[in-house]
């Protein structure tokens, strides 16, 4: 049987739903570690505050690239000085601490296409401090 490979990766979870986890071959190089975007967000989503996360990598003097991380809390779940440390020891123990993000910006809602998809070069815009250009194809 011949399988194409698209580039998006997937996951069953124990009660055997499947989790779409987005491209696979998005990565970020810090201090020379190929770091998966998607890995990062799903270290994040699996902390039980963090409802959804986008990971962006930003220009950095001293490990070239470093993680941005964007989060919708769950509900009931407030920010706090508290949160973005507990969110990055959590990061670094699920995958490292090469892996943590630099920065852990807790927002309302992420910039998404009318087909859900997840704009991330207005993410990286937000990350670089930049313009991030035309946004009429966002779905609000």
């Amino acid at each position: 049987m011949d399988v194409d490979f698209a580039g998006d990766g997937a996951k069953w979870d124990e009660d055997g739903a499947i989790w779409l986890l987005g491209r696979v071959d998005d990565v970020m190089n810090v201090s020379g570690h190929r770091i998966s975007t998607t890995e990062v967000e799903s270290a994040l989503v699996s902390n039980h505050i963090v409802a959804e996360a986008a990971v962006v990598g930003a220009n950095d003097d001293t490990t070239g690239q470093a993680i941005v991380a964007f989060v919708i809390l769950r509900a009931h779940e407030h920010d706090g000085p508290e949160v973005a440390k507990m969110l990055r020891d959590h990061v670094a123990k699920e995958i490292g601490a090469i892996a943590k993000p630099r920065q852990i910006l807790v927002v309302s809602e992420l910039p998404k296409t009318r087909s859900g998809k997840i704009v991330r070069r207005a993410l990286k815009a937000k990350a670089l401090g930049q313009d991030p250009g035309d946004l009429s194809t966002l779905a609000d």
